[in-house]
């Protein structure tokens, strides 16, 4: 699989292309190895496992490969303080897939947004694996969140890749309420889902597209919070019963005060 991947990077930078992208962190050793020989060519990869120092700065890339990544801290802390506002219950879940530090920035923001509304609640953790493939368990999601709910939890933010599909079948089974991720996920459970955290994807991929034909392009690492439309939570008519005006209007105030600094989210456990 990895050899694969290489070589339909390795294809496109031969052929000369402007900009090769990559989706997901499992391109980043890729990508970074086909930057180095082809300085010619620019790379982006979304969600770039970028290595860091012991001070936990982040080590340069070379000057043709941009890192598109994500506050997704800060989107987690809005759909986790929905999660306490609506749920009617003291409990919260959460479903990770693979037990890593990108995913932990969904858990860290989620519980924060969680506690910062509800002090006295607790938040329920569990996740499906330490190898990819914890991405692709829609049982163990299952799962996991059907102990959630029977503990308690009124909602469960899952982000997890497909093994979320059981999450959605968990809620939909005890008729209680999921959070998708990544991008609108309501088509999955319609009824049992109560937002998604979404990720600007396609804009960040638009900024990199944009910058090479501007002739502004720039190696290193380019973050997208609430702030740059880099995360969000979906809001529209498809889940606005679900929402009271006064808690969307409470979740305004939240993002706002992101934005400004005077709320600070954490983006490790």
């Amino acid at each position: 699989e990895g050899s694969d991947r290489e070589a339909g990077l390795r294809s496109l930078a031969a052929q000369g292309m402007d900009l090769v992208i990559g989706v997901g962190f499992i391109f980043t050793d890729d990508i970074l190895a086909l930057a180095r020989e082809y300085p010619g060519t620019r790379f982006a990869d979304v969600d770039m496992a970028v290595a860091t120092d012991r001070a936990g700065r982040p080590l340069p890339l070379p000057p043709n490969l941009v890192a598109l990544k994500f506050r997704e801290e800060e989107g987690s802390f809005l759909v986790g303080a929905l999660a306490a506002l609506v749920g009617g219950s003291k409990t919260a879940g959460f479903v990770g897939g693979m037990d890593i530090d990108l995913i932990h920035k969904f858990e860290a923001g989620f519980r924060a947004g969680v506690l910062h509304v509800c002090p006295d609640c607790r938040v329920l953790v569990n996740y499906a694996g330490v190898t990819p493939e914890a991405f692709r368990n829609p049982g163990r999601g299952k799962e996991m969140a059907l102990a959630m709910y029977n503990q308690g939890a009124r909602v469960i933010f899952h982000a997890s890749g497909s093994t979320g599909l059981g999450v959605f079948e968990a809620a939909r089974a005890t008729g209680r309420l999921a959070i998708g991720v990544d991008a609108d996920q309501h088509a999955e459970a319609p009824g049992f889902v109560l937002t998604s955290m979404v990720k600007g994807i396609d804009e960040a991929v638009y900024q990199a597209i944009r910058a090479v034909q501007a002739g502004t392009f720039a190696g290193g690492v380019r973050e997208l919070g609430l702030a740059e439309k880099g995360v969000g939570y979906v809001y529209d008519a498809n889940n606005r019963a679900l929402i009271p005006p006064a808690v969307r209007a409470r979740l305004d105030s939240l993002a706002a005060d992101i934005i400004a600094g005077r709320i600070a989210v954490p983006s490790t456990r």
